[in-house]
C-alpha cells in the first residue's frame, strides 16, 4: 500500500536560489514533483501548456476562484497565478510528494487549508550574496534589483512561519539538506505505518497486549 504523499511549501526571497534547488532535487529524487500553477499570463516561446503552467484566460481563472478551486492564488503585475487544490490532492492520493514554490503570502493561504503541509524557507548566506546573485542573473534592471533587495527584508521576516530553514551558501550542501527534509518526512511513523500495514501486522502477529 502506498502512503499518502506530503505537501511541501518552499519559499524564499528572490535570488536565494529556490528554483535551482527545487530543480536539482527533482532530478535527484523520485516520487516528488513540483506543482504546475494556473496562470492568465501569455505563454512564452518554449513554454509548454500543462508543463510550465496551465494557461487559462481571466474568465476561466475567476470562475475557478468562485468555485474555491485554488489552494492559493495571487495577482502579480496584472496576471493571476494559482495552485489547483484538486490537482495537488490527486497527486498526494497517489503517494506522490508535491512541492509548491510560492511566496510567504501563498504559504499562509495553503496552511489555512492544509495545516499538515511542511514549510521549507531558503535563505541566502548574506545580503551581499543576495545582491550579487540578483545582479549576475542579468534578467533585471538596476531599479528592479533595488526593489527586490528592499522587499527581501520583509520576505525574510516570515521565516518563523516555516518548519525548516536552509541556508543556500554551498549549493550541494543546501541540496543535501533539502533532500534530508523530504527523506525524514517519508520515514515518519504516520507514513510508514500507512505504507507498511502488512509488515507491521506480521511482525506483531504473535504479540499480545
Amino acid at each position: 500500500m502506498s502512503a499518502k504523499g506530503r505537501l511541501f511549501i518552499v519559499s524564499a526571497p528572490s535570488g536565494a536560489g529556490k528554483t535551482s534547488l527545487v530543480k536539482a532535487l527533482l532530478e535527484r529524487m523520485e516520487g516528488i514533483q513540483v506543482s504546475v500553477s494556473h496562470t492568465t499570463r501569455a505563454q512564452r516561446p518554449g513554454e509548454v501548456d500543462g508543463v510550465n503552467y496551465n494557461f487559462v484566460d481571466k474568465a476561466e481563472f475567476k470562475a475557478m476562484i468562485e468555485q474555491n478551486a485554488f489552494l492559493e492564488h495571487a495577482e502579480v503585475f496584472g496576471n493571476y497565478y494559482g495552485t489547483s487544490e484538486a490537482w495537488v490532492r490527486a497527486q498526494m492520493d497517489q503517494g506522490v510528494d508535491v512541492i509548491l514554490e510560492i511566496d510567504w503570502q501563498g504559504g499562509q493561504q495553503v496552511r489555512r487549508l492544509m495545516p499538515e503541509a511542511v514549510g521549507i524557507f531558503i535563505l541566502p548566506p548574506s545580503k551581499a550574496a543576495l545582491m550579487e546573485r540578483l545582479s549576475n542573473r542579468g534578467q533585471d534592471s538596476e531599479e528592479v534589483i533595488a526593489k527586490r533587495m528592499a522587499q527581501s527584508e520583509s520576505e525574510v521576516s516570515h521565516y518563523v512561519e516555516y518548519d525548516f530553514i536552509i541556508i543556500n551558501d554551498e549549493f550541494t550542501t543546501a541540496l543535501d539538506e533539502m533532500a534530508s527534509v523530504i527523506i525524514a518526512d517519508r520515514v515518519r511513523i504516520d507514513r510508514q505505518r500507512e505504507q507498511h500495514q502488512g509488515l507491521l501486522k506480521d511482525l506483531l502477529s504473535g504479540h499480545s497486549a
